[in-house]
């Protein structure tokens, strides 16, 4: 069997909240609240939820650009979750990110060139002529022209700006790259250029992706599988055909019902969400999806193990009876009565 290139096991983001004359420390919020995920060499994992549910911040985790609370990250079986910034040094050649808006990203005061070739500096990788060829193949690569780098990024459109991001995040050919919202920033016909780019990328080069999006329509197009996020957690995690033809969990559904049809002749019944998110300072003590609907069976869910548990083959799901069928709720008792004699 494969090993991961990439797992996540229980990882946890809290950002302090301080307050008072001392400033001291009164609370948390809990961006990411115990997640565990695991991406396989060549592999696309989609990371879809709304915003504020944490997707950003897992990914900077992820790629150790946010310290870790608690939790484990592995990268090709290394440990790197409190890694020092030397002992990531080198091994951040493998794994890169694209930011959202490319906007800002970018500095504005440097060339394209000279944003390009800054990792191989960095790393020290080449002489100054190899450094000049080797940022002219990559704009090539990402369907620049070489004119392209004696330029700035504030000369260019948002499409091409993002293209800019690709090259770079490509310029020490990693094995992992987060894209954080690479395409909610851009109009709908760049998009699909954008995208389409990056699955050719992933094709040439055996690229290994973490696609965050909120919009379940561009993860479709992309994704291996899908990973839904709630409130810090993951709460169902499939193939991206089980997610979009077998949803089980209530919150995928509503998302999925507000993805809007290519045809209008077909009525889609839309869900509406009823109440607020819960805050992530202080989250509901059982399902926070439960406890914002108001389920009747909430209750039951306080102080119980809601984490992802094994639906159908390869297809895991919180086991969270306001979340899920009835039916599929008793599917998921064999599985939480062993937890318990275990």
């Amino acid at each position: 069997m494969t090993h991961s290139l990439l797992s996540a096991k229980d990882l946890r983001v809290h950002f302090p909240v301080r307050g008072g004359v001392l400033l001291r420390q009164t609370g948390a919020v809990r961006a990411v609240d115990g997640v565990s995920l695991d991406i396989a060499p060549g592999e696309t994992l989609g990371l879809v939820g709304e915003s504020g549910c944490g997707k950003s911040t897992l990914g900077k985790a992820i790629v150790r650009l946010l310290k870790p609370t608690s939790g484990s990250i592995h990268f090709e079986q290394t440990d790197i979750s409190h890694s020092s910034q030397r002992a990531l040094r080198p091994l951040r050649r493998d794994f890169q990110m694209i930011f959202q808006d490319p906007a800002e990203s970018l500095d504005p005061r440097m060339s394209v060139r000279s944003i390009i070739e800054e990792p191989f500096i960095i790393h020290g990788l080449g002489n100054r002529a190899e450094r000049i060829a080797l940022v002219n193949e990559l704009l090539d690569r990402v369907g620049l022209p070489t004119s392209a780098a004696e330029r700035y990024s504030f000369e260019f459109s948002g499409g091409q700006r993002q293209r800019i991001g690709i090259a770079r995040a490509l310029a020490l050919k990693p094995k992992l790259i987060v894209c954080d919202e690479p395409v909610s920033a851009l109009d709908v016909s760049v998009q699909s250029q954008i995208l389409n780019l990056l699955v050719e990328l992933q094709r040439d080069f055996g690229l290994s992706y973490l696609f965050i999006a909120h919009d379940l329509s561009v993860v479709k197009h992309v994704s291996d599988r899908v990973a839904v996020m709630y409130l810090g957690k993951i709460v169902e995690l499939a193939t991206a055909a089980d997610i979009y033809q077998d949803p089980r969990h209530a919150y995928t559904k509503a998302l999925l019902s507000a993805i809007p049809s290519h045809d209008p002749t077909i009525k889609r019944k839309k869900i509406l969400l009823e109440g607020d998110v819960p805050s992530p300072i202080d989250p509901p003590p059982g399902s926070a999806f439960g406890h914002r609907m108001n389920h009747p069976r909430y209750e039951e869910t306080v102080g119980s193990d809601l984490s992802l548990r094994e639906i159908s083959p390869g297809h895991q799901v919180a086991a969270d009876p306001c979340c899920v069928s009835d039916e599929d709720w008793k599917k998921l008792q064999p599985a939480e009565s062993s937890i318990l004699r275990t």
